[in-house]
């Protein structure tokens, strides 16, 4: 049952009193699901629709009104995990509407209000991620903050640090003495189905759409989670600001577009302009022809009446300004009908149930899949073989059943029950009390190591060319492939009996995997499949231990010394390297002739010659590139990059908030560059 069924409506006629309650208990409970638990079970329009009705009831009966109710709040409150810091100038929402009527009453209010007056409006991309507040004091980032409950919020600094484009530091000369400034964190639509799709994997909840995925990853204790994620951001907007001494505050939404661009804070790709209604209007059709093309995702349209000077004559009620409004896209959704649902195993044994569905286009494409991700979904969506359903892209990416059509059952269709049994080896399946993920109980699995195996050849592991899905299947049907030792094994006798398969395919892809023997040891790390261990944490694991068998060998506390790496992370790594199934795995690879780490491997190597030749690197704090960006550039140059401080060490490259690798540096006199230092050097 849908939970908001818990939440039985009361007739029109009951009192104005009971209906207060109870839309108050709903938008509450729905609250509590999208602010603090990134679980959403309704659509914003299906929200919005209940608001409107509480705030149509209590307009009609004032005396209704508390100081608690949804209607006299910004947001979800702030969560208790993290310490509250209260906004200099409070962040209110936005009003919002999703008809041209309303924007043009919105623009009439405007000339209500200032009569007589110009009132030009710039009109921008809403995009649909997590309000966040920044405070820059001198140029310098100090504070980041969620905008809570509106006056005060999550201090979140720590993780919004790990974005490679909000600047640790404001560029150029003209940055402010203060400046709070407002805008959206957000993940990428590709970031998200490549999320999804491991979480799927892993048989962990997947998120909603985009949104939800930034606000669960801002709430990632552990910052090098929250890096892993590649976040981004867009900003737009400014609560307190004092300008530096000389300058004066921008006259206009325009110009200070352009402040935040000088500065380096990134803004939206694409605003409008617009005089009155009509052409407002013009610029939101424009925009919902091309915002698919954005990196995020977008909801709507913010219009801004643009001069500055003009908000505060406008004025702001206790929720949202006057002077600025939301319109929102209706969601581009599409009718079909649910033809059956198969089960796909992934590598971590995962059952995961995927709709077939009649073929329907929606949102630009066909789409004739959609991932039901768990037996849970489908119980609580009470989805049943034969029902007709309203699918549409998460994130403009991800097909997703969103609403089954109860109403136009014929009586026939049938309900799913998850397998006992694994789809393709017939093993048991079992789940662990507390989880979701059904999981097929046979390691030996051929889809389980078809996955693996795939994974392992991937561009961002091995990098294996032509060793794509349909010779992995072709592979492991036959018999030739159980794991990924398997592939060094493989001759051309072999390969050239499989379908598409001719002499020089053949060649191509036996030298190919000759060439992953000698691929560099973060690159074999990523590949095998340790828990949270992705590029980047596979990079610093190889920088910091060198080998396997030290990696093998450490402790959860050695681990943790790691600066990149969390408790979580570490125990996970740690008792990876403890299953004897992995063990033997290790040995099969050390075997067939793998680097462990042991030899310089291609690509590795620093450059033979450059300013940094014969120098050792260890990279601290937080820099305005990303340091996987700063320690290629360190290599390209001839010099080698570590992961801790010891005696070799040749220089320190410290960013902002360096901590225990700086005090270790300055007591083995270790020389420290700042950032500006090192790129003086570059140049």
């Amino acid at each position: 049952m849908n939970t908001a069924d818990l939440f039985a409506p009361h007739a029109p006629s009951a009192p104005p009193e009971l209906r207060s309650l109870e839309l108050r208990a709903q938008i509450s409970h729905h609250d509590s699901l999208y602010y603090e638990q990134a679980k959403p079970e309704i659509s914003d329009q299906e929200y919005d629709a209940l608001y409107r009705k509480l705030g149509d009831l209590e307009r009609a009966h004032p005396e209704l009104i508390t100081t608690d109710s949804p209607t006299q709040k910004v947001g979800g409150r702030p969560q208790g995990a993290f310490a509250q810091v209260r906004h200099l100038v409070p962040m209110q929402s936005l009003d919002n509407t999703y008809s041209a009527k309303e924007i043009a009453e919105f623009v009439e209010r405007l000339q209500r209000l200032l009569p007589g007056e110009e009132i030009p409006m710039t009109i921008e991309p809403k995009v649909d991620g997590v309000a966040i507040a920044l405070l820059y004091e001198r140029g310098h980032l100090v504070r980041a903050a969620t905008r809570g409950d509106g006056t005060a919020g999550d201090e979140v600094t720590r993780n919004i640090r790990t974005i490679g484009v909000i600047p640790a530091k404001l560029h150029g000369k003209m940055a402010p003495d203060l400046l709070e400034v407002r805008g959206e964190v957000y993940l990428p639509k590709e970031t998200f189905a490549r999320i999804n799709a491991e979480r799927d994997e892993q048989g962990l909840p997947t998120f909603a759409n985009p949104r939800n995925a930034a606000a669960g990853t801002l709430k990632q204790l552990d910052p090098n989670i929250v890096a892993e994620r590649k976040l981004s951001a867009v900003f737009y907007g400014f609560g307190a600001f004092e300008p530096a001494t000389g300058d004066v505050l921008p006259e206009s939404m325009e110009k200070f577009f352009g402040l935040l661009n000088g500065w380096g804070l990134p803004v939206n790709p694409r605003h409008w302009t617009a005089c009155d209604a009509a052409e407002v209007m013009a610029a939101i059709r424009e925009l919902g022809e091309i915002r698919r093309g954005f990196s995020f995702e977008t909801d709507g349209a913010v219009i801004k009446a643009d001069l500055i000077s003009q908000h505060s004559r406008l004025g702001s009620t206790s929720k949202a300004p006057r002077w600025a409004i939301a319109y929102k896209y209706e969601p581009e959704q599409a009718k079909t009908r649910l033809l059956g649902i198969t089960v796909q195993v992934g590598r971590s044994g995962v059952l995961t149930p995927v709709a077939e569905l009649e073929p329907v286009f929606v949102a630009g494409s066909t789409i004739s899949r959609a991932t039901l991700h768990n037996e849970e979904e489908i119980a609580r969506k009470d989805l049943r073989i034969g029902d007709w359903v309203m699918v549409e892209k998460a994130g403009d990416v991800i097909p997703a059943v969103v609403k089954v059509l109860t109403e136009e059952r014929e009586g026939s269709e049938k309900v799913f029950l998850m397998p006992t049994q694994c789809p393709v080896c017939n093993a048991p399946v079992t789940r662990t009390d507390g989880e979701v993920a059904v999981r097929c109980t046979n390691p030996g699995c051929a889809a389980q190591a078809m996955k693996r195996i795939e994974y392992f050849a991937s561009r961002s592991s091995m990098d294996i060319a032509g060793l794509g899905e349909a010779v992995v299947s072709q592979l492991v049907d036959v018999g030739l492939l159980h794991d990924v030792s398997g592939l060094y094994s493989l001759s051309a006798d072999q390969l050239i009996q499989l379908e598409r398969m001719g002499s020089k395919s053949v060649e191509n892809l036996l030298a190919a995997v000759a060439a992953s023997k000698d691929q560099p040891l973060w690159r074999l790390l990523a590949g095998l499949g340790i828990p949270h261990v992705g590029v980047t944490v596979a990079r610093t694991l190889a920088a910091s231990f060198g080998t396997i068998d030290r990696l093998e060998v450490a402790s959860v506390e050695e681990l943790c010394a790691v600066e990149e790496i969390g408790e979580i992370m570490a125990t996970a790594i740690h008792g990876w390297f403890r299953n004897p199934a992995v063990l033997s795995l290790l040995e099969k690879l050390r075997a067939a002739g793998l680097n462990f780490g042991e030899r310089d491997p291609k690509g590795n190597a620093p450059a033979a010659d450059g300013p940094f030749k014969g120098t050792t690197w260890v990279i601290t704090g937080i820099l305005s590139i990303p340091r996987e960006e700063a320690a290629d550039l360190i290599r390209s140059n001839g010099g080698k990059v570590s992961g801790s401080v010891s005696a070799k060490t040749t220089y320190l490259l410290a960013g902002e908030e360096a901590g225990s690798k700086l005090e270790k540096a300055q007591k083995l006199g270790v020389k420290i560059l700042t950032e500006e230092d090192f790129q003086k050097l570059i140049v």
